[in-house]
């Protein structure tokens, strides 16, 4: 089946105010740091919904989340997004995730935290997703591949896989964690020959892998989010019928 037309969306370069019931804020390193929620329609308070852990891109920010549910499903899950640890350089109102060591800690104290923060709506744990895009997807995977007994999967659009200090450390418990890579043909942060050699790394590594590859270049499209969607649905719905 072919892709659907690749759309970019249009965020925002500036912070946006999003309304007071999307906003909550938590402590991170003594400091109070936004994390963005998103609340489906129709919200059921009686129903456990599944999870996204959204990690935004570089020079984004966590108010980014709305627009990119909104291309997901305004329906089937909640969803957080904590802000990124750097402030950008390039981009007023923007935030930046780094694979330093001391910036990895930091961004999965905020992950966790934002994930406990869903805690207060009625969500199923069994069910929590991760995922980002560009250098957003890149920390997903490493903290999906550190943690992966917290995620039902784990899902990055044109960011690669994390190198160095042992991203491969939990090999066998990584096996029973689904993966979503996504990338452009075009793309220069997640180039082809990136994305065949991380395919080949995590079958070697006798992980569950879904592949998709879009036209275009460095842009988050609909047809990604689309397919975002379905690919969890897959995985919500399959566990469902396995139970059955």
């Amino acid at each position: 089946m072919s892709p659907l037309p690749a759309i970019k969306l249009a965020f925002t370069s500036t912070v946006e105010r999003p309304s007071e019931d999307r906003i909550q804020l938590y402590e991170a390193s003594g400091e109070e740091t936004p994390v963005s929620t998103f609340v489906p329609q129709n919200f059921e308070r009686n129903y456990a919904y599944p999870l996204v852990v959204w990690l935004h891109g570089q020079d984004q920010n966590e108010c980014d989340l709305p627009h990119v549910m909104r291309h997901v499903s305004t329906r089937n899950y909640l969803a957080v997004a904590p802000r990124g640890v750097d402030e950008s350089l390039e981009v007023e109102g923007g935030y930046a995730w780094s694979d330093a060591p001391d910036s990895v800690e930091e961004a999965a104290d905020r992950v966790f935290d934002a994930l406990q923060q869903a805690q207060r709506f009625n969500i199923n744990d069994r069910r929590v997703f991760l995922a980002g895009v560009g250098a957003g997807g890149t920390l997903a995977m490493r903290l999906a591949m550190r943690h992966p007994e917290t995620f039902a999967g784990a899902a990055t659009f044109d960011g690669a896989l994390p190198t160095g200090n042992s991203p491969l450390g939990r090999v066998n418990e990584l096996r029973s964690l689904p993966i979503l890579l996504s990338s452009s043909r075009e793309s220069q942060e997640y180039p082809e020959q990136q994305l065949c050699d991380d395919l080949r790394l995590l079958h070697s590594a006798g992980a569950t892998v879904s592949v998709r590859q879009y036209p275009g270049g460095d842009d988050l499209t609909t047809a990604m989010l689309a397919d975002f969607d379905r690919w969890m649905m897959e995985i919500v719905c399959g566990a469902a019928a396995a139970k059955v």
